[in-house]
């Protein structure tokens, strides 16, 4: 657990974040709607999540090593889309103030494929250079 907590400390922060601002009930407040402003912001949460994970895990781990890199792909793709999956699933089921939308985690998705667009052709290939 310590390991994660000193390699992954922004993105275990992100991941908390995320989490609680899936679930905490929001305010009532009388603003005009902005269209699909809710996508937009599913969007940057997770392309935001999966691009710290990227970020730190080619920060710590420093090579070059296809079969290492499958940890990265796993961690920073796979997790954040289950995890919002899981997190849209709750809302439906575990709250009477939220509820679950294929378009959220569609645009979870989305977030998260953009930042490792991202993190894997343009920011890899920068840290690799340093080694």
């Amino acid at each position: 657990m310590f390991y994660y907590l000193k390699k992954y400390p922004f993105s275990l922060f992100i991941i908390v974040t995320v989490i609680y601002l899936s679930f905490f009930k929001p305010p009532s407040i009388n603003i005009p709607p902005i269209a699909y402003f809710d996508k937009i912001v599913h969007f940057c949460m997770y392309g935001g999540l999966s691009g710290m994970l990227w970020l730190e895990f080619l920060r710590n781990h420093r090579f070059n090593d296809s079969p290492k890199l499958i940890h990265a792909w796993i961690g920073a793709v796979f997790c954040p889309i289950l995890l919002s999956g899981g997190i849209e699933i709750g809302q439906e089921y575990l709250t009477s103030y939220r509820g679950g939308e294929w378009l959220d985690f569609l645009a979870n998705t989305c977030g998260v494929i953009i930042a490792t667009l991202i993190a894997y052709f343009l920011l890899r290939p920068r840290i690799l250079k340093k080694q």
